[in-house]
């Protein structure tokens, strides 16, 4: 009867770990029950918000790496970076030509959400473009 516990309870402990998709595209351990995202939406061409995401990443720890999502239909790009051994992920979409949405998704390195990293990284962002 133990055995038959600790197996369903392993099962459903595989069923919520596993792969999350990354708002670059890309997959990484984690698991589905938090939010790791947030987002916003400011009045600035692509380039010129984008710009402010990396620097704001390296800023605050290491920017890995950027680039642009061509399976896209609107112009994306997206940039991963390292803060405080949390990966960090940024998306720049734009919606219209000068009004430009971020999306900024932080994890742990075990995959655990880290939606207050994220929320921090998207609030310095916008604090880059005012200045």
């Amino acid at each position: 009867m133990k055995t038959k516990i600790f197996v369903g309870l392993l099962g459903a402990l595989a069923v919520i770990t596993g792969c999350v998709g990354t708002v670059s595209g890309e997959k990484t351990v984690g698991t589905h029950l938090a939010i790791d995202k947030v987002g916003g939406r400011y009045a600035r061409p692509l380039d010129e918000v984008f710009n402010a995401s990396k620097v704001v990443i390296a800023d605050m720890g290491v920017l890995v790496k950027e680039g642009i999502l061509h399976e896209e239909t609107n112009l994306v790009k997206h940039a991963e970076g390292r803060i405080n051994e949390r990966k960090v992920w940024v998306r720049v979409e734009a919606v219209e030509p000068k009004v430009t949405e971020v999306t900024v998704q932080a994890r742990t390195s075990g995959g655990r959400a880290d939606v207050d990293l994220a929320h921090q990284v998207e609030k310095n962002i916008a604090l880059k473009l005012v200045r």
